[in-house]
């Protein structure tokens, strides 16, 4: 199992950017997928939820209205489009699968938000 992330980025407040996390070694639109961050100091956090046909979406509290989760199965790939960027959502974004009862991280992507 594999996830790579990409699109991560330096953006002004206010701006906009699209993560992308392409998965493999597994049958990818079987499982659900999220989005995670982690700020410099501060613990993990889930940002977004997306289900295995992406019917279903959850968000924390923060991000709702701005940051929308998506995914095409056809490509392997969940998306994280995000704007009206802050300062505060300035982290490392990783998407994350637990697959067949194990967990999975890709690398991760900065994201930082700063004029």
């Amino acid at each position: 199992v594999q996830l790579v992330e990409s699109g991560g980025g330096l953006v002004q407040p206010g701006g906009s950017l699209r993560l992308s996390c392409v998965g493999s070694g597994f049958t990818f639109s079987v499982y659900g997928m999220s989005w995670y961050r982690q700020a410099p100091g501060k613990e993990r956090e889930l940002v977004a939820v997306i289900s295995s046909v992406g019917g279903s979406t959850n968000y924390a509290d923060s991000v709702k209205g701005r940051f929308t989760i998506s995914r095409d199965n056809a490509k392997y790939t969940v998306y994280l489009q995000m704007s009206s960027l802050k300062p505060e959502d300035t982290a490392v974004y990783y998407c994350y699968a637990r697959i067949r009862a194990k967990s999975y991280w890709g690398q991760g992507t900065q994201v930082t938000v700063s004029s």
